[in-house]
């Protein structure tokens, strides 16, 4: 046997240890989970980018659990910082179409039916092109969300405000005789639902109940003229790139139907 196989064989019995221990760390996490909590259904243990840190599904449910304290499970999303990207959006939005095929899709959104009156309007040059987002004052990725979409032209953005965490702050801002002034007071942080409370009709709960229909479950959501949708923070460049392609998928689909 040469050296050279002998170190080739070296590199793939190392490769395969390494992917062995991998899994037997999450056989093992998962099994104990299920021994120690008998009385919760988990379904899967996967590594995330974090050492040490897994993710554990139970249904629809998603929990972190450190690999040397599996007493303690943190739930929420996990975000990568760097990229401002929501990594347990899409897995979510994954078993939520796997739980009801029938639900509609990204692509299935008819944004024709979108009630607009229910949204906060902003136009930018001639507004020819149109984002449709799903938004929550207090949600950290909307806020850096927003200088990123100034920057993109002839654009008339509606934007869904969903009160995830609280309605006091979406209210003051939909009840304000300038609500776009309003909302990106909030956003800036010049702007909180902490004074006198106010008092108008809004379309908060109608709008809460629009994103569970199109299984809007984090904010930002953008969703573009196609019906194709975006989860978390992107960057202008890449919101200009899929303006674009949904100009051209619209073009196609017209296409055909003539």
């Amino acid at each position: 046997m040469t050296k050279l196989t002998r170190l080739g064989l070296a590199a793939l019995t190392c490769a395969a240890t390494l992917v062995a221990h991998a899994s037997t760390a999450e056989d093992t996490l998962l099994a104990a989970l299920k021994q120690t909590y008998p009385g919760t259904a988990f379904d899967t243990v996967t590594a995330t980018p974090i050492p040490h840190v897994f993710e554990v599904w139970m249904g629809d449910n998603v929990g972190f659990v450190a690999e040397t304290r599996p007493d303690y499970m943190i739930f929420g999303r996990l975000v990568d910082l760097r990229a401002m990207r929501d990594l347990t959006a899409p897995k979510l939005q994954q078993r939520t179409n796997a739980a009801n095929p029938a639900a509609p899709t990204a692509a299935a959104i008819d944004v024709r039916q979108l009630p607009l009156a229910d949204a906060i309007v902003s136009t930018q040059g001639k507004g020819e092109r149109v984002l449709y987002l799903f938004t929550d004052p207090h949600c950290p990725y909307c806020r850096q969300l927003e200088p990123e979409l100034v920057k993109v032209p002839n654009l008339r953005i509606y934007n869904f405000m969903v009160p995830f965490q609280d309605q006091a702050l979406p209210v003051r801002i939909w009840c304000a005789a300038d609500r776009l002034a309003a909302w990106r007071s909030a956003v800036s942080g010049t702007l909180d639902g902490q004074s006198a409370p106010v008092r108008c009709v809004h379309p908060l709960d109608r709008n809460l109940a629009l994103a569970s229909k199109l299984g809007v479950q984090g904010t930002p959501t953008l969703i573009f003229a196609d019906g194709a949708r975006e989860t978390g923070f992107i960057r202008a460049g890449e919101i200009e790139a899929l303006l674009t392609q949904a100009v051209s998928s619209r073009q196609s689909s017209k296409n055909l139907k003539e």
